[in-house]
């Protein structure tokens, strides 16, 4: 794992472009890894922390979910810099989706994770600090949901989040808890998603009027779980600790059109 994660740094010191960098987020009793894609030039930047779902940052060790890197590489090329983050392997963690009571919670771990990268992006001289967005897909975006709840702000004196995006969160708990954003905030969803059900988040968006920031849901029809990720043909998966019929049983894979509007729309977003 070390092995590789040196090469993967210094191969990103030797190329320019859409380079990946491994980084070390010293906060708290363990560091914090995470992989960074920064655009080529000094900057300033804006920046984007993102946050992975229950499987996890690498698909085996040492390989970076390509769902993440194709993220990185466009996000880079449109003038971001991105910094995904690793709850897990620190922690001594893989994947989670199977895991009913998880060790590392969206609701606190992982929003103190999410503020300790936002912390370190902000330390940065080549960071506009106060255009730190966070963006997270499915465990993760249950993360940034957290993060950006009124009653979560931070109490640092470093600026806020600029805005957050939420890629297919699961938003039964929170809508029950009459969820709100800070920050402007942006769900993209899945109609046919039987892992997080759209139906829970825009119940829990239409709760906000009139008492949160400025809140966006996009449901795309006929897509499943992880929509946006490249390549991947639905597929059935099994044995997962939550599923909309409670047994475990979730479709993920990609829908090329919602895909495509998504990257549309993340990009206008972060821009604004």
């Amino acid at each position: 794992m070390r092995l590789a994660f040196l090469l993967l740094a210094l191969l990103a010191a030797a190329t320019p472009a859409d380079a990946a960098e491994r980084i070390d987020i010293g906060e708290g009793a363990a560091a914090l890894n995470a992989i960074l894609y920064r655009p080529q030039g000094a900057g300033p930047f804006p920046a984007v922390i993102g946050l992975h779902g229950c499987a996890g940052m690498y698909s085996r060790p040492g390989q970076f979910v390509r769902r993440f890197a194709d993220w990185g590489e466009r996000l880079s090329r449109a003038g971001f810099a991105v910094l995904f983050l690793d709850s897990h392997t620190p922690r001594g963690l893989g994947n989670q989706c199977s895991v009913r009571d998880r060790r590392v919670r969206s609701s606190r771990e992982r929003v103190a994770d999410a503020y300790a990268a936002r912390r370190w992006l902000q330390s940065q001289p080549w960071v506009v600090k106060n255009r730190v967005s966070v963006m997270g897909w499915s465990n993760g975006a249950i993360t940034a949901l957290w993060a950006v709840r009124p009653r979560a702000m931070p109490r640092d004196s470093m600026p806020d989040f600029r805005s957050a995006i939420a890629f297919y969160p699961g938003c039964r708990r929170l809508s029950n808890l009459a969820w709100s954003t800070r920050v402007p905030t942006l769900i993209l969803a899945g109609r046919r998603d039987d892992w997080t059900p759209a139906a829970p988040c825009e119940q829990m968006v239409a709760g906000t009027r009139g008492r949160s920031a400025q809140v966006s849901i996009v449901v795309y029809p006929g897509a499943y779980h992880e929509f946006d990720r490249p390549d991947y043909p639905v597929r059935l998966l099994t044995g997962q600790a939550y599923s909309a019929d409670g047994a475990g049983r979730v479709h993920a894979g990609t829908n090329p059109a919602a895909r495509a509007d998504a990257i549309r729309r993340v990009s206008e977003w972060l821009a604004r």
